[in-house]
């Protein structure tokens, strides 16, 4: 680690359970850590984007970014004819895509899945170190515990988790799609053992009304969405509609006109009747809420109370490590490669496909209650 990386170094605290079998969810405190890399300056910025055009040319390589990351590596995907988008529209388009090297800006789980789907491709990150809260709190080994308890269930993990725990599933989902999927598992007669984010797992719970029993993990920028504050700000917009991702509280979700994914919530903020948006998700969104809707007012959603330093501090800080110095160093070293153990990829794979073959019988209008097989957890 250079010198820099570590004067940037900076603390992050997120949750696990204390015993994934203790029936009222007790979470522990743990430390994680980030760092964020230095902003560069105008012309040195206009430089690094001119070596990243010329080096995924040279190398064969496209661009995906997720909708948190920076604006820069957002309009760069694009621009180069990559893909911006959610972790599902990212696992689709990295599996499709012809070239042989993959650039993951966003957070390490997504790197992994691009790598299950295309173990032949070089998959590679702007920092290898940028990681989840939600895959943090939720390792490999109690995890599986928690499964070997609830063998009847068929185990629904969310994408925000590592290669190993996928693999213990049955289902991988986003939350583009979590809802239909539970719905029609329920319908199926199963039983659900979800993991790892709990907000989410409760809101599909209310939603569907299926039989769940969860994990007790949280996305650490949407669990500090504050509902009394969020009141606040829609008493100053009173014409405001309310954008939530379902990772939030449900009292923050309860005061929402519309729920669901980032790209859920692009769609509503072009399809809905106003002008004037509250957005509860990660601030990394407000970039492409803003390019898509140049007449649109968007203002984020209260963190903090009155009086705090930063009263949203909503930008989760592993997606903040994505830079542009970052992307030109793995395409010109190849450092920052994915690696997925071959032992994994095969069992990871299996309900990442399934979840795939799932939405693009929906899309296409096609029965998908054929697609609903029990593995059991192995």
């Amino acid at each position: 680690m250079n010198a820099t990386a570590v004067l940037n170094r900076i603390g992050v605290a997120y949750e696990q359970p204390l015993d994934a079998h203790a029936a009222d969810g007790r979470c522990a405190t743990r430390q994680a850590w980030a760092r964020v890399p230095p902003e560069p300056a105008q012309a040195e910025r206009g430089a690094l984007k001119e070596r990243i055009r010329r080096l995924l040319k040279e190398r064969n390589a496209s661009m995906v970014s997720h909708y948190y990351v920076h604006p820069d590596l957002q309009d760069l995907a694009e621009e180069t004819g990559g893909f911006v988008g959610d972790s599902l529209e990212m696992a689709r388009f990295g599996r499709d895509h012809a070239a042989q090297t993959l650039v993951v800006s966003g957070v390490r789980f997504m790197g992994e899945t691009a790598k299950i789907l295309s173990p032949e491709k070089t998959i590679l990150m702007p920092d290898l170190d940028a990681s989840c809260s939600l895959d943090l709190g939720c390792p490999a080994d109690a995890f599986g515990a928690f499964c070997a308890e609830h063998p009847e269930r068929s185990v629904v993990v969310y994408a925000n988790t590592s290669a190993a725990v996928k693999a213990r599933a049955d289902w991988v989902v986003t939350s583009s799609c979590a809802l239909e999927i539970v719905r029609a598992l329920r319908a199926a007669g199963r039983k659900i053992l979800w993991a790892p984010d709990r907000h989410l797992g409760a809101y599909i719970q209310r939603e569907t009304g299926a039989d769940m029993v969860f994990w007790s993990g949280a996305c650490i920028v949407h669990d500090e969405f504050k509902a009394f504050e969020l009141e606040a700000l829609k008493q100053e917009h009173p014409r405001a509609k309310v954008l939530v991702h379902p990772e939030s509280p449900a009292e923050v979700v309860a005061l929402a006109d519309a729920v669901g994914s980032t790209s859920a919530i692009l769609k509503a903020a072009r399809e809905m009747d106003a002008q004037e948006f509250i957005v509860a998700t990660d601030n990394g969104m407000l970039h492409r809420l803003r390019t898509q809707n140049p007449d649109k007012v968007f203002h984020e959603a209260p963190t903090s109370g009155h009086g705090a330093t930063c009263k949203s501090c909503a930008h989760c800080p592993w997606m903040a490590m994505n830079g542009l110095a970052g992307v030109v160093h793995g395409l010109e070293t190849g450092a920052n490669a994915v690696l997925v153990d071959p032992a994994l990829i095969a069992r990871a794979r299996q309900p990442i496909d399934r979840m795939l073959a799932f939405t693009a019988a929906l899309r296409s209008g096609q029965p998908a209650a054929g697609l609903l097989p029990h593995l059991g957890a192995v």
